[in-house]
């Protein structure tokens, strides 16, 4: 039992690290644009076939799928943008004509996945983020996982610093405070919240490099529950702080990896028992409470 439990929990933790970064992407741009991005999980399965794409196809490491993330994030976020948001920004119920259009978008993603991959679940190369299993309390992992939670930190340790480091950050937090406050002070509010987007894609994407291996494969219409997760990670942490959503990313993975490990059929629930469970006994997040002070 001790065996398990140490299994459950330091596997969690890593599986929640994981999450925490599949989650921040969708926690910036919903802190930014409040919009809601309902193909955010679409993104996270274009970087796994991206990170496939590499593999099969040029013979690469996995983990170049990690700037080819970014690239794409670029070359579709600024159109994207620009052809959508600031449209939304000037209805009247921008939220629910986002959750419409997003929705929509998702089918169009998965469709071209599917035609582009086809149907089938994909996997990666087990060894291709090396073949040994470092152990914590004598708890052995794949490379791939530590690879992941490793990644998953840099990359939210680092929005963190950019959001509390750099003028452009600033001014994302500023717009994440009062839109309408930040554009009386002559923040360009257009340009930052189109980083902010694209910088949501690129940490989604990147994100979806080791679902291959968290999850056991990539598939095209896994992008519902990757959603699904990431609003319950959201909730649970804090809006606006990528800091609260790993946090609530490693609540939920602990949570997660120890329902898998005790009651396996009931596993699937976790993140929607947790996302009542918050909104009805914390609305603001459990760590709403830091987010204000930071």
């Amino acid at each position: 039992m001790t065996a398990l439990l140490e299994y459950a929990i330091v596997g969690g933790l890593l599986y929640g690290i994981f999450f925490g970064l599949v989650a921040v992407g969708l926690n910036l741009i919903f802190g930014v644009m409040r919009i809601i991005n309902l193909a955010h999980g679409e993104f996270v399965v274009l970087g796994g076939f991206g990170a496939y794409w590499l593999t099969s196809a040029f013979g690469l490491n996995p983990l170049w799928g990690v700037p080819l993330a970014a690239l794409g994030a670029v070359v579709i976020g600024f159109p994207l943008y620009y052809a959508i948001v600031p449209r939304l920004q000037r209805s009247r119920d921008p939220e629910m004509l986002s959750f419409i259009l997003f929705f929509g978008l998702a089918q169009v993603i998965e469709a071209l996945v599917t035609l582009g991959f086809g149907p089938d679940q994909r996997t990666l190369p087990s060894d291709a983020l090396g073949s040994g299993s470092p152990s914590v309390f004598g708890q052995a992992f794949p490379e791939s996982w530590w690879w992941a939670a490793g990644i998953s930190v840099v990359a939210i340790v680092g929005l963190w610093l950019y959001l509390t480091r750099t003028r452009l950050g600033f001014a994302t937090r500023a717009i994440m405070a009062n839109r309408d406050e930040a554009l009386a002070t002559g923040i360009s509010v257009d340009r930052v919240s189109s980083i902010a987007f694209i910088i949501g894609l690129a940490l989604a994407g990147a994100a979806g490099v080791f679902v291959p291996y968290l999850q056991g494969s990539v598939a095209p219409g896994i992008g519902n529950d990757l959603t699904t997760t990431s609003f319950a990670i959201l909730i649970i942490g804090s809006l606006g702080n990528p800091i609260g959503t790993l946090l609530g990313g490693l609540v939920f993975g602990v949570g997660s990896m120890l329902m898998q490990t005790f009651y396996a059929s009931w596993s699937n629930l976790v993140p929607y028992v947790l996302l009542v469970a918050i909104v009805l006994i914390r609305p603001q997040g459990l760590f709403g409470k830091s987010v204000r002070h930071a």
